[in-house]
């Protein structure tokens, strides 16, 4: 009889642990996804600027002052499971009247047929502690082509002050983006022959981005 118990005993103790080491290797995916986080970019802290090269004398450079933005990604494993932006076309500024108009226009970026540029993203893969390189698609002109941006993660953290009259200090996350493309990728092509104006775009970005 004794041994008969301790036959029992035993299989229902390996049973026992082989469905404990069963739920936590099935639950080591959940958990690895509840720890992606969105993150939502903050307006007042977001700066999208470019420049392009003007007839081989000096870059242009402007923005974009009204862009939105959100993410969801994982600051200590570096898992993206995706976000996007979105740029309001007609909010282009380089400083001077006319040459914003013309940027507006069908020549360039057509702003009352295509009202918003939209980057979504795919994939980020870590380049370092701190650096990594993010991957997406641009839709410009109604033509969407695979870009890269060099990102720099520059703190995360509580905020040293509430924000926007919320109540309590926020959880932010601040990068830094740079990258580029041709603009004739995407049909846009006034200027390029007669090397007016620049086939490249450099993009730098910047943003602060609140948890929820």
């Amino acid at each position: 009889m004794t041994d008969a118990r301790n036959h029992r005993f035993s299989s229902r103790l390996r049973s026992a642990l082989l469905t404990c080491l069963l739920t936590a290797t099935f639950a080591l995916p959940a958990a690895a996804l509840a720890d992606a986080d969105r993150w939502v970019i903050d307006p007042d802290h977001f700066a999208v600027g470019f420049l392009v090269d003007h007839a081989g004398y000096a870059k242009v450079m402007g923005m974009f002052l009204e862009a939105e933005g959100e993410f969801t990604f994982d600051p200590d494993s570096g898992e993206l499971e995706g976000g996007f932006f979105v740029i309001k076309t007609d909010s282009v500024f380089t400083n001077h009247a006319e040459r914003d108009d013309h940027l507006r226009n069908e020549d360039f970026l057509h702003v009352e047929e295509y009202p918003e540029m939209r980057f979504t993203a795919t994939r980020y893969q870590p380049t370092g502690e701190n650096t990594g390189r993010l991957s997406g698609g641009l839709e410009l002109l109604g033509e969407t082509r695979t870009i890269h941006l060099d990102v720099t993660i520059n703190k995360v953290g509580r905020y040293p002050f509430p924000l926007g009259g919320l109540f309590g200090r926020p959880y932010v996350l601040g990068a830094s983006m740079r990258g580029s493309f041709d603009r004739s990728d995407f049909g846009m092509t006034y200027g390029l022959t007669r090397d007016i104006v620049g086939d490249e775009v450099e993009l730098m970005i910047e943003f602060e981005a609140q948890r929820q």
